[in-house]
């Protein structure tokens, strides 16, 4: 064997250990990662204890309808609907921190019931559109917020919203009512999910 082979050959066989033990300690995948998830603490309590489930879901029910009650207060005033004699500023002060209430409790209990059953939740189309109304909706505010607001004191009262206003109302109703459609359709596969309030 001439010297350049021998050299390969050590070469080879140094980088070899490197390979192998990668292959050792592979990443933890999605799927385990949601069985994990699924077979927590948390999730067995929830779905083993007679009533758990159903309450949770109740109150993460609640939480969306009182979300989307408020924010559709807010949307109408900025689309300038019942009237604008009353100001924007204290439409949005009196009920965005009922809103803000609500969609903490639905930040709680959204993921409690997304333990009860992850790997479905994880797969199902209607989830993930949901998911992803939900961050269309966060940016949505977000722009009104830090861009759109910087003009209310011209139009806070007696003036209709400007056109920047009126499509973001548009948009946060046609999302938020697409979150709860879509919300509601995860609900419908009954013998994956389990759950008693999916016929209803």
């Amino acid at each position: 064997m001439s010297k350049y082979g021998a050299l390969s050959l050590l070469c080879t066989s140094w980088k070899r250990p490197r390979q192998s033990s990668r292959r050792q300690y592979p990443l933890m995948d999605v799927k385990e990662l949601l069985v994990a998830v699924a077979s927590s603490g948390l999730a067995t309590w929830i779905n083993t204890t007679r009533g758990a489930f159903a309450v949770v879901e109740a109150l993460h029910f609640i939480a969306t309808a009182t979300v989307f009650g408020t924010i559709l207060i807010v949307d109408l005033r900025l689309l300038g609907l019942p009237t604008t004699a009353r100001r924007f500023t204290a439409v949005a002060g009196e009920t965005l921190r009922w809103t803000w209430a609500a969609f903490s409790l639905a930040a709680i209990t959204g993921p409690l019931l997304f333990t009860t059953n992850p790997v479905f939740y994880f797969g199902n189309f209607e989830f993930r559109a949901k998911m992803l109304l939900l961050l269309l909706a966060g940016i949505n505010m977000a722009v009104f917020e830090f861009h759109t607001i910087k003009t209310v004191a011209f139009w806070d009262i007696g003036k209709s919203p400007p056109a920047s206003a009126k499509l973001a109302g548009t948009l946060s109703l046609a999302l938020w009512l697409s979150v709860i459609t879509f919300g509601r359709l995860i609900g419908f596969d009954a013998s994956a999910m389990q759950d008693p309030f999916a016929t209803l």
